[in-house]
């Protein structure tokens, strides 16, 4: 029986020990082959090329950033041609755009980042239920730690259906993603967890347009995009609409533009060409222009990539921005996804401490341009994204228990013929 016990023993510690390091190593990115040798930006532009050319279904357009410039640029078309000025739907990744939006009120003085959101609302007010509502702020919010259960998602409404009010849309969004609860409310502890939420976003368009005394595009344009030089990017698109990127599904299908009350978290249209200007606006420009570009103070630019959420012990998200990997400045990769039906994806990436970055719009894949950009990563940083983690992390189990199912047989079996060996001398003494 002792010797039963000890190679017990052995062989569960030995598995532990496997199945931890694969399982460390596969999310550390360790033995994974970049798509271009680090710091050769020439082929890596020219990897991504390829991929887009052999993958991408409908449109795409691609940008590679070095030190806050465009230096490489790919485009496919299946339609209408596509170009660095071509307005894509861009989804979730409209977040990011919000998110400096509410900021530079909080810099104007005008919202508090840890004052009850209620504080700011008369059109529309957070239901009474079992949590305390005043522990709702803008933070929260803005990093998905707000408690609300939306798990909104929306599909948006279709050409020539009128879109709900805002404040109809917040009480019930009548175009929830399937599966979504759809109504926006505190359905956890404020503060005690990171839970996606699109109904946050739409109540920050709401905070936007009671705090500003403009429509939230109205204000999103003259204070943001004007001064950012972001010509090619709105919320609303206007009549009459000129080099916009149809939309594709994954079977090559002409998709449907959806229409959306939800702007703030899902309705920006804008261009590669002024997302290489907005990851641009992060760092020092050429001229001496200051990070944030008069927009925001530098400070509250640094501070967004603050951590303000984390899942499983890793850090995944600042104040509108996603974390998605340490960099080796002891900083993070920053930016933003956005994915939603038919098949629209969208990535941008930004290594903040090097201004170098990638910007991937496209339509007809579900998940091309979130590939490409968490390959930057790697090649980048040397590290796999938390979305890359997310999105491969059953597969990384697999291994690591089968791993830690071959160390636990060939350590057990060792010891077990180890400990036999031994008693037998042990009794001729």
């Amino acid at each position: 029986m002792g010797r039963f016990i000890k190679a017990l023993l052995a062989a569960v510690i030995a598995a532990a020990l496997t199945g931890a390091i694969i399982l460390f190593g596969a999310t550390e990115g360790w033995g994974r082959k970049r798509i271009a040798p680090p710091g050769d930006a020439a082929r890596f532009a020219t990897a991504v090329a390829a991929r887009l050319d052999r993958d991408a279904v409908g449109n795409a357009a691609f940008i590679l950033v070095e030190h806050g410039k465009p230096v490489s640029e790919h485009f496919v078309s299946k339609g209408a041609p596509v170009d660095r000025d071509t307005q894509f739907q861009v989804a979730s990744l409209s977040k990011w755009a919000t998110a400096w939006g509410v900021m530079a009120l909080v810099d104007e003085g005008k919202l508090d980042l840890d004052a009850p959101v209620s504080r700011y609302l008369t059109r529309w007010r957070l239901p009474a239920g079992q949590f305390d509502n005043d522990k709702v702020t803008v933070r929260r919010l803005l990093s998905h730690t707000a408690g609300l259960t939306d798990g909104l998602g929306y599909a948006g409404f279709t050409p020539g259906t009128p879109v709900q009010s805002l404040e109809a849309s917040l009480t019930h969004a009548a175009d929830a993603s399937p599966g979504a609860d759809g109504s926006v409310h505190v359905g956890i502890e404020p503060g005690s967890a990171w839970e996606y939420s699109g109904g946050g976003y739409t109540l920050l368009q709401l905070v936007i347009e009671e705090v500003s005394g403009q429509t939230f595009n109205e204000f999103m344009t003259r204070s943001v995009f004007v001064p950012l030089g972001m010509t090619r990017s709105t919320y609303v698109l206007e009549a009459p609409e000129t080099n916009v990127a149809e939309i594709y599904d994954t079977d090559g299908s002409r998709g449907t533009r959806f229409n959306f009350t939800s702007l703030a978290a899902t309705s920006l249209y804008t261009s590669a060409a002024d997302m290489a200007g907005f990851i641009a606006a992060h760092s020092p420009g050429p001229n001496g222009e200051p990070v944030g570009r008069g927009v925001l103070k530098p400070e509250t630019v640094r501070a967004m990539r603050r951590p303000e959420a984390s899942k499983l012990g890793v850090d995944i998200w600042g104040l509108g921005v996603m974390l998605y990997a340490p960099n080796p400045s002891g900083d993070f990769v920053i930016g933003h996804d956005g994915d939603n039906e038919p098949a629209i994806n969208t990535s941008v990436r930004l290594d903040p401490s090097t201004g170098d970055g990638i910007v991937l719009l496209e339509t007809g894949n579900k998940l091309l341009a979130t590939k490409l950009a968490g390959e930057w990563v790697l090649w980048d940083a040397g590290r796999l994204d938390f979305l890359i983690v997310t999105m491969e992390l059953k597969h990384m189990l697999k291994w690591a228990a089968i791993g830690a199912g071959v160390a636990f047989l060939l350590v057990f079996a060792l010891v077990w013929r180890l400990a036999r060996r031994r008693k037998p001398r042990a009794s001729q003494v």
